[in-house]
């Protein structure tokens, strides 16, 4: 060991493998100016390359390996992720934890839930507006399109459709399911905040070789979590969100998503 107490989990990325400096419990910044390697270019380099391997290589699966996550490798994600930027540093997150029985019994409870009444589930919170505009509809159609190929379910496979929900309240067979709530007291700007949480989750899990689906849909079962977690009402339920170790065997699993462009998105203005 240097140092530095160079830590290294390699895993296979199209950019590089995976790293984390640490010194005395820092994180190591070669970017930072008063650190010793700042002149350091190839550490720099790695650095940049070691961040966009992890942004690029984060995928959403919906579908997990039987095969165990320490909870002090899930405590480890969440005490890293919550260094998310938040609006005055207000920090609107609350997250519950749900492994062994406790994710069995939230994941069945829920799919009964859904059984019964699978049309009349309401969220918390609208996911979109009644008529999705364009572009926005065009996108989720092709996606939809893929997802439901990449499934063999045809849009007007309603068992099939329902089948495929029921895996989503059962986190997608993978071993931790987490669910996320928010003050309701809050405004809507705290979305933003709440989002930089749960990309940094998905990311530092990336980092340690384990995959994710965030969930907006555990938001349809408000009576179930808040039965089963004690979740008081004046907690918005914002989403779930399946942690583990991908089945890339899936086809699921392998989708290629399509991004915009950058000129599509952005306008550079110079002043």
């Amino acid at each position: 060991m240097c140092e530095w107490g160079l830590v290294v989990r390699c895993f296979r990325t199209k950019l590089s493998s995976f790293a984390v400096f640490t010194r005395q419990g820092r994180v190591y910044d070669p970017f930072h100016r008063s650190d010793p390697h700042h002149e350091n270019g190839d550490m720099k380099m790695e650095a940049i390359q070691i961040t966009e391997a992890l942004i690029r290589g984060r995928h959403s699966k919906r579908g997990f390996l039987d095969r165990p996550v320490p909870i002090e490798t899930v405590r480890d994600i969440l005490s890293v992720a919550k260094y998310a930027p938040s609006s005055s540093n207000t920090q609107p997150w609350r997250c519950y934890v749900l492994t062994g029985k406790a994710r069995e019994k939230i994941a069945g409870a829920a799919v009964e839930a859904y059984r019964a009444d699978p049309e009349g589930l309401a969220p918390d919170y609208p996911f979109f507006p009644k008529e999705l505009p364009a572009p926005f509809s065009s996108r989720f159609n092709t996606f939809r399109g893929m997802l439901g190929d990449a499934q063999g379910v045809h849009r007007s496979d309603i068992v099939g459709r329902r089948r495929d929900v029921e895996r989503q309240f059962r986190f997608f067979d993978a071993p931790v399911g987490l669910i996320f709530t928010m003050d309701r007291r809050l405004e809507w700007a705290s979305f933003i905040c709440y989002g930089c949480f749960l990309q940094n989750i998905m990311l530092a899990a990336r980092a340690r070789g384990l995959d994710t689906c965030p969930q907006q849909i555990w938001s349809l079962q408000s009576a179930v979590l808040r039965e089963g977690l004690a979740i008081p009402d004046g907690e918005m339920i914002v989403a779930g969100m399946s942690l583990g170790y991908a089945d890339n065997n899936i086809p699921e699993n392998n989708m290629e998503l399509s991004k915009l462009e950058l000129d599509e998105f952005v306008s550079f203005v110079d002043c």
